[in-house]
């Protein structure tokens, strides 16, 4: 096996290139002079936020529990309603008290629809605003 080392010739060709290293390095330096002479950033966003002046109320408003049972029998806090004239009643002090009363309207799983709609009914036609249908899983 031959191996060819050189120009035949035997002239001494020069090798005229330049010497990159010097240069890489230079700009290595050069880089890391820039990152470290940076001012370090903070993320901080500054912001003036306005400023409220809304009171959270002082007292929550009271709860009123109305449980329609699986018979047809209706409870206000607990305490059996025997006619429809003393749920109208209840509904109207209701409607008028300041703060206005929470209902939460608790109808048995077995109660009859009939029953839980003629309670909302009669609360929509008194003016009642603030009621809401509580379901099985909050009376377990």
């Amino acid at each position: 096996m031959g191996m060819n080392v050189g120009s035949g010739s035997g002239e001494g060709d020069m090798m005229v290139e330049m010497n990159t290293t010097p240069l890489i390095d230079l700009m290595l330096v050069l880089i890391v002079m820039l990152i470290m002479s940076l001012p370090p950033q903070t993320h901080a966003v500054k912001l003036d936020m306005p400023v409220t002046d809304n009171e959270p109320p002082p007292i929550p408003p009271p709860v009123i529990d109305i449980v329609v049972d699986f018979d047809g029998s209706t409870y206000w806090n607990s305490e059996l309603i025997t006619s429809g004239a003393q749920l109208q009643s209840y509904l109207k002090s209701a409607a008028r008290a300041e703060p206005r009363p929470e209902i939460h309207l608790k109808p048995n799983k077995l109660a009859k629809y009939d029953s839980v709609a003629k309670v909302l009914a009669t609360a929509q036609r008194l003016g009642v605003k603030n009621i809401g249908i509580l379901g099985n899983e909050a009376l377990e």
